[in-house]
């Protein structure tokens, strides 16, 4: 029992430490995320409408990827609204730079990757918005006869914060997104706290290295079980960083974290068909594993 006891004490002191260090980027990222949904959701998606029925230019990747990125919506509600883009005859390629870079980033996920530094910080919004390009580019040179979406199965999305007194709106979307992430954010400290106290050795962050690309794989791969939360996985890669993991295996595992997010992939499978999904799963793994290389050699 003392045993059990004290264990329990050394978790606590890790989980204590750790949220202290966290949580102020996880309330800003809430805040900056139901500030932005209430407040510049609608601006922002209507301006991707626009860009979609004024352009036709491949620089028009450019403005789409970073409006997914300003988008706060997650999966679930990007793709029903790329539905409802598709609608208005936005092109793939734009919808697939939006939908890209939308899934691998947002303004509240931004917010939260403020604790893991700036050089990570800035490694995870310039590789999201080169996914996102990228991805545009390959829908728009090896799709540009056929389809590469199926929104069939979905319909335009409901706006949830209809609320007429704005105090209330912005209120509900800040308890709306606590409870989605509330619960993932502080079992990833629980899962840091664990590792810290029983798995982390310099034998393991040894796999992880800036000399070892093998580690880039292993981190890439470790991403697609791993990750169920943006907010959640920040303790983690925290501890990882401080430990000794190197920059490129981290960039490696935010890409494919949030790209292959197990509660997604059965909506993403809906929307692209087996065939364009396995293209996807596998356009990502490859991204990922060459940005983590180029980060580490940079």
């Amino acid at each position: 029992m003392d045993v059990f006891v004290r264990e329990l004490k050394y978790i606590w002191y890790y989980f204590d430490i750790q949220f202290r260090q966290i949580i102020i980027y996880y309330i800003i990222g809430i805040v900056v995320g139901s500030l932005i949904s209430v407040f510049a959701k609608g601006r922002i998606h209507s301006a991707f409408v626009k860009l979609g029925e004024k352009s036709t230019g491949v620089f028009a990747l450019v403005p789409a990827a970073l409006l997914g990125i300003a988008s706060p919506l997650c999966l679930y509600g990007t793709i029903p609204l790329a539905y409802s883009f598709s609608l208005h005859g936005v092109r793939a390629d734009l919808l697939a730079a939006f939908m890209m870079c939308s899934i691998l980033l947002n303004p509240q996920l931004i917010a939260y990757s403020v604790a893991l530094g700036a050089k990570a910080l800035a490694v995870r919004i310039i590789s999201a918005f080169i996914c996102g390009i990228t991805a545009g580019l390959l829908v728009r040179v090896f799709f540009k006869n056929k389809s590469f979406f199926n929104f069939s199965h979905f319909e335009e999305p409901q706006n949830r914060d209809t609320d007429t007194n704005i105090v209330k709106r912005v209120l509900k979307n800040i308890l709306r997104n606590l409870r989605a992430t509330g619960p993932l954010f502080l079992l990833g400290i629980f899962l840091s706290a664990i590792f810290q106290r029983y798995i982390a050795s310099n034998e393991f962050f040894q796999l992880f290295d800036s000399s070892n690309n093998f580690g880039v794989f292993m981190a890439a791969t470790v991403g697609v079980p791993l990750y169920a939360c943006g907010g959640g996985t920040i303790p983690l890669l925290k501890s990882w960083l401080e430990g000794g993991m190197s920059l490129g295996s981290a960039a490696a595992f935010m890409i494919t974290g949030p790209a292959t997010k197990i509660t997604n992939l059965g909506a993403l499978k809906i929307a692209l068909g087996l065939k364009n999904f396995l293209i996807y799963l596998s356009y990502v793994m490859v991204f990922a594993f060459i940005t983590g290389v180029l980060v580490n050699i940079i």
